[in-house]
């Protein structure tokens, strides 16, 4: 038993290499990096609790995968890269409640996590340099790219009466009346005679120049 403590306690077994010194400097990086790109650029304009929460998790999660399991082998760890888009992007198309935007966010985040993951044959400046260059791309997509205030939203309409081209301001009216929103165009989609249904898209003038989700919706959810 003495000699277990011992072993399990030795000098060499509490000693930190080099690797791993290096590996706790790239999450440190990674995970701020990730912190800051949720909270600065993601945050203010979906907020939606969460997807921070999953973003953040899901980053520590694939570095640690990519710079534990994969960090000497080059080939497979390309492959690993490729293999998680794969998986994420199977999710996407197959699943209707996850807006493009958070997947966007969503495959960015996993890029900079293997990126960071593998980032042992650069040194510390060169680390940094790129993680910067990635959050600057970030930055400006949403400074100057998506700095509008005009919202858009699906409404089922029952009245299409007013979907016909000379009466557009009406129609325009008898939304904003029901929505209680400043509209600044419709759009007409598919119209179903036999219930006299349309789907309209709405664009509105949106102060909290806030991305809604829930403004994506196409139908009610049931449940």
């Amino acid at each position: 038993m003495n000699h277990f403590f011992e072993t399990l306690f030795s000098a060499e077994n509490l000693q930190i290499s080099g690797m791993m010194g290096q590996l706790i400097v790239s999450l440190i990086i990674n995970t701020v990096v990730t912190w800051c790109v949720v909270q600065f650029f993601y945050y203010p304009k979906g907020h939606r609790r969460d997807y921070y929460f999953t973003f953040i998790l899901l980053s520590v999660s694939i570095f640690m995968l990519i710079a534990l399991l994969l960090r000497e082998a080059s080939d497979m760890g390309i492959g690993a890269a490729l293999g998680l888009f794969a998986i994420f992007g199977i999710i996407r198309y197959r699943t209707e409640s996850v807006p493009i935007r958070e997947m966007t966010y969503l495959f960015f985040l996993v890029a900079l996590s293997v990126l960071n993951g593998k980032s042992d044959g650069l040194s510390l400046l060169e680390q940094l340099l790129i993680n910067g260059i990635l959050v600057i791309c970030v930055w400006m997509c949403e400074s100057f790219l998506t700095k509008s205030s005009e919202g858009c939203k699906f409404v089922k309409y029952d009245n299409i009466d007013l979907i016909k081209p000379e009466r557009y301001e009406e129609l325009k009216a008898d939304l904003e009346a029901r929505l209680g929103l400043e509209i600044n165009r419709v759009e007409v989609g598919a119209v179903d005679f036999l219930t006299d249904m349309t789907m309209l898209r709405v664009f509105y003038n949106d102060p909290d120049k806030r991305i809604k989700s829930v403004d994506r919706l196409f139908k009610i959810p049931v449940g």
